[in-house]
C-alpha cells in the first residue's frame, strides 16, 4: 500500500474512515438487529456482504463510473429511493417476523443475509459520494491516482469491516438472552423501529 499512498496521507485517512464508520447509519443498525436476533454467524455473513459491496463501489469509483452516477440526477435518485425502500422493507420484515432465533440460525439463511448486506451497500449512494468526494482529498496528485484510489479503498473497507465486526460481536452476545420470546419481540421491534427511522434519516440526508 505504501507504494501508492504517502505515509502522511494514510494515517489521516484511516482516522477519518474510523470516525465516519462510528456515525450511526443503516449498516450499524441492521448489524445490531440481525446479530441480536440471529446470532453472530449470521451477523458475520452480513458483514461479509457489506464489505464486498463497499469494495465493489470503491473499485468502480476508482475508475470513474461512480462519478457518472453522481453527476446524473436520475440515476442518483433511483439508487437513493431503492436504498430507502430496501431499508424500510428490512425494518418491516424485522417488525413482523417472529420465530425462534436458534432455529433461524440453522435454516441455512446466512447466504440470504450476505446478499442483503451486499445489496444494501450497492444501493447506498452515500458510499459512492464518499469515494468520489472524501477519498480524493487524500490522494497525492503527483502520483498515479487510480492506484492510490484502489489502495485507499482497501484501507477503508478494512476499517469499516473492523467496526462492523465489533458491532456484530457485541450484539451477538445478546442472542442467548433473546431466546425468551417476550424479550426477543421487544428487542426486535425496537431495533426494527430504529432501522425505519434510519431509513427516513437516510432519505433526508441524501436528498439534493
Amino acid at each position: 500500500m505504501s507504494a501508492f499512498v504517502l505515509p502522511p496521507l494514510l494515517a489521516p485517512f484511516l482516522l477519518a474512515s474510523f470516525l465516519i464508520e462510528l456515525t450511526p447509519g443503516p449498516n450499524m443498525t441492521y448489524f445490531a438487529l440481525v446479530s441480536a436476533r440471529k446470532g453472530r454467524r449470521t451477523g458475520l455473513a452480513t458483514v461479509a456482504g457489506v464489505a464486498l459491496g463497499l469494495a465493489i463501489i470503491g473499485l468502480v469509483a476508482a475508475y470513474g463510473v461512480a462519478e457518472v452516477i453522481q453527476s446524473s440526477p436520475v440515476i442518483y435518485e433511483a439508487l437513493r429511493w431503492c436504498g430507502v425502500g430496501f431499508l424500510l422493507y428490512l425494518a418491516w420484515e424485522g417488525w413482523t417476523d417472529g420465530g425462534d432465533v436458534a432455529a433461524a440460525d440453522k435454516d441455512g439463511a446466512d447466504g440470504k443475509y450476505f446478499l442483503r448486506g451486499l445489496v444494501t451497500n450497492l444501493l447506498n449512494p452515500k458510499a459512492g459520494v464518499f469515494y468520489i468526494s472524501v477519498l480524493p482529498t487524500f490522494i497525492d496528485r503527483t502520483r498515479p491516482a487510480a492506484g492510490q484510489a484502489v489502495a485507499l479503498t482497501i484501507a477503508y473497507v478494512g476499517v469499516a469491516t473492523a467496526v462492523h465486526l465489533s458491532i456484530v460481536l457485541l450484539a451477538g452476545s445478546l442472542a442467548r438472552f433473546l431466546k425468551d420470546p417476550g424479550r426477543e419481540q421487544v428487542a426486535r421491534r425496537f431495533l426494527s423501529a430504529m432501522l425505519a427511522l434510519v431509513a427516513i434519516w437516510f432519505a433526508w440526508t441524501t436528498a439534493r
